[in-house]
């Protein structure tokens, strides 16, 4: 994936500037359908020890994002989604539904501030679904403290029927 990037010259200082496109968000969908997660970022910060992480983020269809938070203070997340659609799901200590929302471009709610703590998941509700996240850095793993023991972890048996229930809060 190619970033679309254009160098100016102004006071001296070169400054290079990244456009995210719509042709950005549909070649970044198609690489999310193709990779065996069913999801992709972009990374628009230059590598993960970077102090601000910004990025696309693209979930297909059918992708399972385990219920987690982030413990560290700093670690607060924001999202804006660009295309189609995302069910945000938050959730108590213990695993309880507090909280679901559809974020969509052109709508009432098309992004959130998750503050640190709280744990959530989001799935895709239609296809070609990107999200413009940004978060501090540096990159740190999610650890077994931040993934809910609540949830099947990624890749294990009982993924497939957890997000299925996910998606009935959608419905």
């Amino acid at each position: 994936m190619q970033k679309n990037t254009t160098k100016s010259k102004t006071n001296k200082f070169e400054i290079m500037t990244t456009f995210i496109s719509k042709t950005m968000l549909t070649e970044l969908s198609k690489a999310a359908k193709a990779s065996p997660r069913l999801r992709k970022n972009l990374n628009f910060h230059h590598d993960n020890e970077a102090q601000c992480h910004r990025l696309l983020n693209a979930l297909a269809l059918g992708t399972y994002v385990q219920p987690h938070c982030h413990l560290a203070p700093e670690k607060e997340e924001s999202l804006v989604v660009l295309a189609g659609q995302i069910g945000l799901v938050i959730f108590s200590d213990d695993g309880r539904v507090v909280q679901t929302v559809v974020l969509a471009p052109n709508t009432e709610n098309l992004g959130v501030t998750i503050p640190t703590g709280v744990f959530h998941s989001m799935l895709a509700l239609q296809e070609d679904s990107v999200f413009f996240e940004a978060k501090a850095g540096p990159y740190k793993p999610i650890s077994a403290l931040e993934k809910a023991a609540w949830a099947p972890e990624e890749g294990t048996v009982g993924c497939a029927d957890y997000l299925s229930q996910l998606h009935t809060l959608f419905v």
